[in-house]
């Protein structure tokens, strides 16, 4: 065998074993976070979690979430529509996965103006502007307060929420459930409890009709 074919045979040999190998890890991860789930179902809803549709649909989108991911910001809409396309079946929990720099202090922000009654506003408002403040080589979550400026808050009691203890002990909480759920990055779903195992928009639906057939939804 001449050494040009003993080269590309080798080549296409390591490119083989690499794909198996990383299906093979992304199989042992899968399984990981799905016993992770099962053995710690407690870690997936608390109750200080934002919930957004109807608080007693069959179906809940478990969703960590980074305000700094731009996946995140792409899927805020998607995940939106299955909720509100649901006729009441389907609700959004969110959970935080601070995992890019400034990200702990967005979140601080976002739960200020929740205390307030002004949470999905000032997300909206975050999303729309994330490129602006949320740069990964120099992140200024502080613009998210000039942002929210005009939503009727108390601006004075907002950053004192955002900088005080109970703010604090609810973004420590979500990330040690983030940790138990071995959940490494963002977004991260689960759906009824089941992991989203291979991730994309259609796999997220498809995740989402199975258990509402699953639950009997009409």
């Amino acid at each position: 065998m001449n050494r040009k074919w003993v080269v590309l045979s080798t080549a296409v040999a390591v490119v083989l074993a690499f794909v198996a190998g990383a299906a093979l890890f992304r199989s042992q991860s899968n399984q990981e976070v799905q016993q992770a789930a099962q053995t710690n179902n407690e870690a997936l809803v608390r109750p200080h979690s934002p919930v957004f549709g109807n608080p007693a649909a069959k179906v809940t989108i478990v969703e960590f979430f980074d305000p700094s991911c731009e996946t995140c910001r792409a899927f805020y809409p998607v995940v939106k529509r299955l909720v509100n396309a649901s006729f009441g079946q389907v609700r959004l929990v969110v959970r935080y996965a601070p995992l890019h720099q400034g990200s702990d202090t967005a979140v601080k922000i976002l739960e200020a103006a929740r205390v307030q009654g002004k949470y999905w506003e000032a997300l909206e408002r975050a999303m729309a502007a994330q490129p602006q403040w949320a740069a990964h080589d120099r992140p200024q979550p502080e613009m998210l307060w000039d942002l929210i400026a005009d939503l009727g808050l108390d601006m004075a009691k907002a950053k004192s929420d955002a900088s005080g203890p109970a703010i604090e002990q609810l973004l420590r909480q979500d990330v040690a459930d983030m940790q138990v759920l071995k959940v490494d990055r963002t977004p991260g779903f689960f759906v009824n409890g089941t992991p989203l195992r291979d991730f994309g928009e259609v796999q997220l639906k498809a995740l989402v009709e199975q258990e509402l057939k699953t639950a009997g939804a009409p």
